[in-house]
């Protein structure tokens, strides 16, 4: 091969390490026009020969300049031969490439330059080399150079130019590349990326939409990025491939949304508002390829319905609408207990949207796959139960929902029941705050009287005394205030004339006694007088607690509602009713006299029609009907039973005009067992009380 320099001019060699532009400018050209007359005469060996000259004498020169001589004349030499740069692009590229990394600025630029001269000869020649051509692009568009930097721009905005009009570009080779850097942070190499990602997404020959799960991630993360600038590109790009995703036939939704649900927790308002519009997008779209990723899909969603903005909120309460509404089927890859887990685990979440929807997630997949949820509630089923003590009453209003579905089945039901109690034993306060909210809501979905059987029948052997008290009073309260147990109440009021409700009466009455306040409004309610007279009889001194005394004033005050509306007109006929106001006198006895339930009641009774019997005769009434001596306290108990017994039963005249079957109900209830069962519950209650104060006294 000859050597270069035996047909090169030595002014040429001389002038391309020239510290002055226009001396190096000017060798190329004469470098240029030397080898297209080479060319021209197919002495291909001398033209490679020139091109090692300038690889091995200028190129890997240590000094700058030469460096910078031999980019240039490369440069040339390309131009110069026209058609034939092609067959050399292999000898004068890399060289170029290798020069992009130089330590020294002015030799990249000249890199930069050099490299555009040869692009723009060969055009899409050049894209063989596109791989190693990229990567030094994005390198340099974060060059430390100014001028670096816009030589780089310069020289990308040709790439992109030949890549689009050339149909020598392999998308599948360049996707690695892109995705390779997507997560760096540098804001120059950030707006590089997008520029391509725009660029190639506008070309119509070629096809990136279909490759989006590969740097879709790295795309939302420019949206939280520092400058407003490439938030603003990130976004666009976004927005425009969601429009190219809703007129495409094929679309990879499942690993899309793999990658989009790990961005509904970001601080980012921007990038949770563009996750939650793509997912709502999805829904509309193929929420069926979507199935297989419930579970994940719902964790994000629900994260999103409870965001501190508005407008997040809005797209996620109509994603979840989309995703509830497409029913899938364990067959297609759906994972029931997936998304009961889900659900499950955010019961606990701080915000309230988030466990409502939870729940009524659960209540959904409950009704369309009722054994599977079953099994899943019975493994879980404590979670479900503790979330009875939730802060807010549409979240226990749907716990409730749930349990009563389940419970539809008797031996659950039993199971729900016994869960219950001994949540209440344990939680007093929960009873206090919950009970009654509990106790509505079941009697509306389970049935009242079904319910209140069930608790009765479990509180009547209760022996933690105080709750069975607390308890009772608290089903007894809701039981005489709540509109959802009008029927309920209606059915007791029968309980002397009707059979099915003194069934009722006796079922309830054994757990009632634990509060004898509690055994007296159910009498009342029943309509049951002459027993509650003798319940009031069998109390004693101890028992009238400062508890009690609440208990009865409340009573007092709830004689006063339209629930007693029935006994208050009673009262207009007072020698039919005597033992209703024999009752009522017995309770306004008990009652201190400053307090304001004895006004009240005091002034109830003070307006019964005056006409009908005297004074004298009421307070006589009253007198005998508390009068007691030393001699009856020490009377055997089955002696005391019988005088209790004679004296609730003796009737007057105007008694005996109940008909004859009110007649026979009434003595089927054995009301002088109820009494002596009473009485038994209330010892035993007085001996817990005093062993306890026992205790807390030593």
């Amino acid at each position: 091969m000859a050597e270069a320099w035996s047909f090169v001019p030595s002014s040429v060699l001389k002038l391309l390490p020239d510290k002055l532009y226009n001396k190096r400018k000017n060798a190329a050209i004469e470098l240029e026009g030397i080898v297209e007359l080479l060319g021209r005469r197919n002495e291909h060996e001398k033209i490679s020969s020139v091109i090692n000259m300038l690889t091995t004498q200028f190129i890997k020169n240590p000094q700058p300049i030469y460096r910078k001589g031999g980019l240039i004349g490369l440069a040339g030499v390309t131009i110069g031969l026209f058609a034939d740069a092609p067959q050399y692009l292999e000898e004068i590229i890399p060289p170029i490439i290798g020069l992009f990394a130089d330590e020294d600025s002015g030799v990249r630029f000249s890199a930069c330059e050099a490299m555009y001269n040869v692009a723009k000869a060969v055009r899409g020649e050049f894209i063989i080399y596109f791989n190693p051509i990229f990567d030094a692009l994005c390198k340099l568009s974060a060059d430390s150079a100014p001028n670096v930097q816009s030589a780089a721009h310069v020289l990308d905005k040709l790439v992109k130019d030949i890549v689009v009009e050339g149909d020598k570009f392999s998308i599948e080779e360049f996707i690695p590349l892109l995705q390779e850097r997507m997560n760096i942070i540098n804001p120059y190499i950030r707006q590089f990326l997008l520029g391509w990602i725009n660029v190639l997404d506008g070309a119509p020959d070629i096809d990136i939409l279909g490759f989006l799960p590969d740097f879709l991630d790295g795309l939302f993360d420019m949206l939280s990025d520092s400058q407003h600038e490439i938030r603003h590109q990130g976004h666009y790009a976004l927005s425009e491939f969601l429009e190219e995703i809703k007129n495409s036939p094929l679309v990879d939704f499942g690993r899309m949304a793999e990658i989009l649900v790990r961005r509904a927790g970001s601080p980012d308002e921007l990038t949770r508002l563009t996750f939650i519009t793509w997912m709502n997008e999805f829904m509309k779209l193929g929420g069926e390829h979507l199935v297989p990723y419930y579970s994940d899909i719902l964790q994000a969603i629900l994260t999103c319905i409870s965001d501190k903005e508005e407008n997040i909120r809005a797209v996620a309460r109509e994603t979840n609408e989309g995703l509830r509404a497409i029913r899938a089927d364990p067959d297609e890859g759906f994972n029931i207990r997936a998304v009961l887990s889900v659900a499950s685990s955010e019961l606990t979440n701080r915000w309230e949207a988030t466990r409502v929807e939870a729940l009524r997630w659960v209540s959904i997949l409950l009704e369309r796959h009722r054994n599977e949820v079953i099994s899943f509630l019975h493994d879980n089923f404590g979670s479900f139960l503790s979330a009875l003590a939730d802060s807010s009453d549409e979240v226990v209003l749907l716990v409730i929902e749930v349990h009563a579905c389940i419970a539809e089945d008797p031996e659950r039901f039993n199971f729900l029941i016994d869960q219950l109690v001994q949540q209440f034993r344990n939680d007093h306060a929960f009873l206090a705050k919950r009970g009654a909210l509990i106790f509505r809501r079941l009697s509306v979905l389970l049935n009242a009287e079904r319910v209140y059987r069930e608790f009765a029948s479990k509180l009547e052997c209760e022996a933690h005394f105080d709750f069975a008290s607390i308890m009772i009073e608290v089903l007894n309260l809701t039981l005489l205030t709540s509109s959802e147990l009008t029927k309920l109440r209606i059915l007791l009021k029968q309980s002397l004339v009707e059979s099915s409700a003194m069934d009722l009466f006796v079922s309830l009455y054994s757990s009632w006694c634990h509060s004898p306040l509690a055994t007296i409004s159910l009498c009342l309610l029943a309509q049951a007088y002459n027993h509650a007279i003798s319940v009031i009889q069998s109390l004693e001194e101890e028992d009238i607690t400062i508890a009690f005394l609440v208990q009865l004033d409340k009573l007092v005050q709830l004689l006063e509602t339209p629930v007693f509306t029935f006994l208050r007109l009673q009262l207009t006929e007072p020698k039919k009713h005597m033992s209703l106001l024999k009752t009522l006198y017995g309770l306004l006895m008990l009652l201190p006299q400053e307090g304001p339930a004895f006004k009240i009641l005091n002034s109830r009774l003070k307006n019964v029609p005056p006409y009908t019997f005297s004074n004298e005769e009421v307070q006589h009434q009253t007198d005998t009907l508390f009068s007691k001596t030393k001699e009856d306290v020490t009377k055997n108990k089955d002696a005391v039973l019988q005088h209790q017994t004679d004296t609730l039963f003796s009737k007057t005249k105007e008694d005996v005009t109940i008909n004859k079957d009110a007649v026979n109900i009434f003595d089927t209830i054995d009301f002088p067992f109820r009494l002596q069962q009473f009485q038994q519950i209330l010892h035993r209650h007085r001996l817990y009380s005093q062993s306890h104060n026992s205790g807390s006294s030593e």
